[in-house]
């Protein structure tokens, strides 16, 4: 690993960890499994199964493929996260409150579903 990466990686994961933290009580119960690429895996995989008793899986890139690969499990959220750009309020962090960004992604998620139930509408 190139020495420039390295901080960026450790202050990632440690930041991932703040946040798991601060989520414990919401995620305990609800979340069993969540999926990681590799840059997680190491003391954070023992870290969620102890605190949050949970499965922290971490999908593999394949060892002798070089360029862009299509990671199982990824896709879903790429694809979550193209469609939320799609809408025009979260293309840009216009909210100045954490709340108001989280609202929006409600609304967009919502109105989402609501196309895909009624597509004529």
């Amino acid at each position: 690993m190139p020495p420039a990466s390295r901080p960026f990686g450790k202050l990632r994961r440690d930041g991932d960890r703040l946040l798991l933290e601060q989520l414990r009580a919401e995620v305990k119960s609800s979340v069993k499994l969540i999926w990681a690429d590799g840059a997680y895996k190491g003391r954070l995989v023992a870290w969620v199964r102890d605190k949050l008793d949970a499965l922290l899986e971490i999908v593999p890139r394949p060892a002798r493929h070089k360029g862009f690969q299509v990671l199982p499990r990824r896709w879903v959220v790429e694809r979550t996260l193209g469609w939320l750009n799609r809408y025009r309020r979260l293309s840009e962090d216009y909210e100045r409150l954490l709340e108001s960004s989280e609202s929006v992604v409600y609304i967009a998620s919502i109105q989402t579903l609501l196309r895909r139930l009624a597509p004529q509408c």
